[in-house]
C-alpha cells in the first residue's frame, strides 16, 4: 500500500466527494481507489494474459507459413478494406 499527500482543486474534490456518496464508501481513499478502478483502463490498457500472447503468436507463425513475407500493394489493401 502506498501513502500519498494529495491536493485537490474544487472540481475534484466534488467528483471524489460524488463518488464516495454514490458507492456508499467511507473516505475520499477509498473513492480515489474507485475511480481509478473505473477509468484506470482507459489510460492504463489491459494486460495481455500469456494465453493470449500464445494465442496471437499462433496466429502469426501460420499467416507466415502461408504467405511468408509477401508484401502488399495500397491498391490492394483498399481492395480487401473495402475503400474502393
Amino acid at each position: 500500500m502506498v501513502y500519498a499527500r494529495i491536493f485537490l482543486d474544487e472540481y475534484a474534490n466534488r467528483v471524489i466527494n460524488i463518488i464516495k456518496a454514490r458507492f456508499g464508501l467511507k473516505d475520499k481513499s477509498e473513492a480515489i481507489n474507485k475511480f481509478v478502478e473505473l477509468h484506470g483502463e482507459e489510460v492504463l490498457g489491459k494486460e495481455a494474459s500469456e494465453e493470449y500472447i500464445k494465442k496471437l503468436i499462433g496466429v502469426e507463425k501460420l499467416h507466415l507459413k502461408k504467405y511468408g513475407y509477401r508484401k502488399m500493394s495500397l491498391q490492394e489493401l483498399d481492395a480487401v478494406c473495402g475503400i474502393r
